[in-house]
């Protein structure tokens, strides 16, 4: 019988062994130590938040203090400058995406394209909402649904780009030349071919960009600001759902903390789902 080194007699397999093992449980540690709070957060939220939520919230405007009320006009107002916003920054998305993946193998303009896309991926979304302001607010003299709707594209435009530029990247290279084989020109190719096959992790990135611009209040700060009525002009400040309840988790007012912990709960809850019909959809293109 050939001795195996695979046992606890030997002092190396015995040192890696215990090293494993230790790692592990430190990785299992930092795991629960993260999931506790994250399920503290959640719970917190669902029982604030659920004891708030009734029919009233998606038929009633803001409340002055001391009445009863809802967040329609938050809530119409944050669904039409993020569906804006999204209507902006998704087509060029793809577009920026497609030249990076289909045309910018040589030269510097794509690896040049990649860095900043990937500068402006990571950067606070309180500086987007600034320079939003100083390029368009502080020209026009007024905030506006139209100006949050900008900023919120702006975060979309690289969340969109990085998606399309690796989904397409995945298209194998071989219905590409089968395209050019028969004589396909190259804008056919990548409409008819490359975009089909991509198509679910494209969605999946706009849907990530989508769930990402949702609870975003600091760029609105600056641009949208806010409306205690119901307004459909976007040419006027317009109330949205992340800044109400932000002005109203800091009100002293009872009622008003109840519609923010509402608020809070019903943009954790579109995300979550927004993000689980993303993953569905990235676990079909993958297979």
């Amino acid at each position: 019988m050939i001795p195996t080194i695979i046992n606890m007699q030997n002092p190396v397999y015995r040192r890696r062994s215990v090293t494993n093992k230790v790692m592990l449980a430190l990785s299992a540690a930092a795991l629960m130590f993260g999931l506790f709070w994250l399920f503290w957060i959640i719970l917190t939220l669902l029982t604030k938040g659920a004891s708030a939520m009734a029919f009233t919230l998606f038929t009633e405007i803001t409340p002055p203090p001391g009445q009863n009320g809802g967040l329609m006009n938050a809530i119409v107002g944050s669904v039409m400058m993020a569906g804006v916003g999204t209507l902006i920054g998704t087509p060029v998305g793809i577009l920026a995406g497609t030249y990076l993946a289909e045309f910018g193998q040589r030269g510097w303009l794509a690896p040049a394209t990649r860095f900043i896309n990937d500068v402006l991926l990571s950067a606070p979304s309180i500086v987007i909402g600034l320079f939003i302001y100083t390029v368009y607010v502080a020209q026009v003299r007024h905030f506006s649904g139209w100006a949050g709707a900008l900023a919120l594209a702006v975060i979309v435009i690289p969340v969109v780009v990085r998606t399309t530029d690796d989904m397409l990247k995945l298209v194998p290279n071989s219905l590409r030349e089968a395209c050019a084989a028969l004589g396909c020109p190259q804008w056919k190719m990548i409409t008819m071919v490359c975009y089909r096959a991509a198509r679910s992790g494209i969605v999946t990135g706009i849907l990530l960009a989508v769930a990402r611009i949702s609870g975003e209040t600091a760029p609105l700060l600056f641009t949208a600001l806010n409306n205690q009525f119901m307004s459909l002009n976007m040419n006027g400040p317009m109330s949205n759902l992340p800044v109400t309840i932000f002005q109203f988790a800091m009100s002293p007012f009872a009622d008003w903390q109840r519609l923010a912990w509402a608020g809070a709960t019903l943009i954790t809850l579109l995300v979550l789902a927004i993000n689980i019909a993303a993953r569905i959809m990235f676990r079909k293109q993958a297979a």
